[in-house]
Formats: structure tokens, sequence, C-alpha cells
């Protein structure tokens, strides 16, 4: 069977392999395979695989000795991977408790199993969950070398964004001020820190800002972190001209926030703006909103347009890279 794969020289295998299985990217369904020098390694979503990586397609067997959840139930389930949890999206009750059943049964390495009981509400944007296998709502996800403790309902966090944070990662260079307004527990804030930059993290949630900290202990950049849990639009003055970078991901309400971001940012400062908008024109209203917010005083001009994913019909998930030249 045709399977997407990440060819790397066999010497270099080992540390793919490892940062593969840091992102969560490694398809445990298949064997890896060696073949004329190289080695190939299953992935799950070929598309989240770093662009620095070469994807294949090509043979691969099925790991005999693993029993999978369709195994058991004798369909494909549809979850999502977070750590070893595995995270449903099923209005069937029944439904729901026979594929956990089928996940705890199988030989893959998920020890919980969550269901959405509620959309994303609140200022805090977390959602209620059921647990259906395992202790409770905390996991430990694992994303590009760094480590991050969470609590589900007590805090938002998005697998799906793992590619777009790396994305912003690799832009940020040691010694840089780096300055994120809605940090949660911390995705951008930590691997930024690791790199070497100074870093504030805000949030309005009190759980999001405990963990922050845990996360920037875990991860050995206590020192290069400040978490501070507000209103980022009280905190904004006391950072005046402070930042290189800002992130605002945010992106039903950013502009809201643009006032604040203009205060943090310095000299020269790249602004990673998160927006939804409608398909028909994704970027445009983003850009205005940047642009009243920080012209005259700054030269305004955007980098990149990127769609980082489709969030609804016709609305799209959309970032600017944008800087600012006062």
């Amino acid at each position: 069977m045709e399977v997407p794969c990440v060819r790397a020289p066999r010497e270099e295998g080992e540390a793919t392999r490892q940062r593969l299985a840091d992102a969560d990217l490694i398809d445990d369904e298949y064997e890896l395979t060696v073949d004329d020098g190289s080695l190939y390694i299953p992935v799950t979503d070929p598309d989240a695989v770093p662009a620095a990586f070469d994807v294949v397609s090509r043979p691969l067997e099925e790991r005999e000795t693993q029993t999978t959840p369709a195994d058991l139930l004798g369909f494909e389930p549809s979850y999502e991977r977070l750590g070893r949890a595995a995270l449903l999206d099923e209005d069937d009750d029944e439904r729901a408790r026979e594929i956990a059943d089928a996940i705890v049964a199988s030989d893959l390495p998920l020890e919980t199993v969550l269901n959405k009981a509620s959309k994303v509400k609140g200022e805090t944007r977390v959602r209620d969950w059921e647990v259906l296998a395992g202790a409770d709502t905390e996991v430990v996800h694992r994303e590009y070398g760094c480590e991050f403790l969470l609590d589900l309902a007590e805090v938002y966090f998005s697998p799906r964004l793992a590619t777009e944070r790396n994305r912003v990662v690799e832009q940020v260079t040691a010694d840089e001020h780096v300055f994120d307004m809605f940090a949660g527990v911390g995705p951008f804030v930590i691997p930024f820190a690791k790199r070497g930059a100074e870093c504030v993290g805000v949030d309005v949630n009190p759980e999001a800002i405990d963990y922050l900290r845990e996360n920037a202990r875990r991860n050995g950049v206590e020192d290069r972190v400040t978490a501070t849990c507000d209103d980022v639009r009280e905190v904004a003055p006391g950072y005046e001209g402070w930042a290189d970078r800002i992130v605002m991901n945010l992106p039903h309400s950013a502009d809201e926030f643009l006032e604040a971001a203009v205060t943090v940012a310095g000299d020269d400062c790249v602004l990673h703006y998160y927006d939804i908008q409608h398909e028909d024109d994704p970027f445009g209203p983003g850009e205005r909103a940047i642009r009243e917010a920080a012209e005259p005083t700054y030269d305004v001009s955007v980098e990149t347009e990127r769609v980082v994913r489709s969030y609804a019909p016709h609305e799209l998930n959309v970032c600017l890279d944008v800087r600012l030249e006062r």
C-alpha cells in the first residue's frame, strides 16, 4: 500500500525520526523501512511535515503485531491524537463509547479518550469534555521538541496549528524580544524561548498562565519567560516600545487589541496577526485594521499572507506577517 513517508539519509535517520516523533507525526500503523541507503518513516499528515524534509509516497508493510481500533470496530473511527489522549467529536453516546473501548483495547499508545461535550465557549475559549477512558482531561503534548502539560477542560489548545506555530518559531532569532498577547499554555512562547528569545506571555485565563509557567520550567526556559495573567490592554503600557515580534493569535477578535499591539511594538517589529474571514477577501480586513491602528506612526508592509486552514464553509483562518517600521 502506498503510504506518505519522510525519506532521510540513513545516517540522519534517527534524528529525523525523533523530530517527527516530537511533532507526533509518525504513523504507527506501518513499519519503518531502510532501502538503498535511505530510511523511510511513515507519517500521518504529509502536509504537516516541515518543508525541510523530503516527503515521498511508497509501499510499506503494515505492522503485523499492532491491533488498531479499526480492526476491532470494522470501520475507521475519526479521532484526533493529543499526547496519549484520543479526542472524539461524536454526538451518539453509544458510538462514542464503542470507539473509546476499541481505542483502549488496541495496541495504540493511547490511555485517555475524551469526547467533545460542548463548543468552545467564553472568554477563555474552553469546552466541556466527557471522559470515556482515563483519569481526567490533563495531557502531556510534545511538539517539535517541546513538552506541554495542559488540561483541555481548563485551557484552549489546538494541536492542528503545530505546523503554523513552527513556521513562526523558525523566524525567531536569539535575543529577540517577543510578546505573545494571548499566550495560553505557551505553544509559541516556549519554543521562542528555546531559540534564545526573551518572551512575555499574557493571558486572561489564570489556569493557562499556571500551565505556561510550568511548561517554561519543564522546558528549561523559565529564566527567559515572563507570564502575566491580565487583559493585555492593561499590560501593554508597561512594555511600550519593547517588542521585536508580536503574536496575535485570537482570530475572532484580534482587531480589538491592535492599539495595544502598536503600543508594545518597537521601532522595527514583526506582527503575526491571525484572522478568520470570508474566502472572498480573507486578508483585506486584517490589513486595513492594522494600517488604521499603526499608520502614520509606522510604515506598514505585509510580508506574508498565509491561509492556515479552512475554518468553516467559505471561511478561512489566515495569518498576516506584517512589519511595522517607525
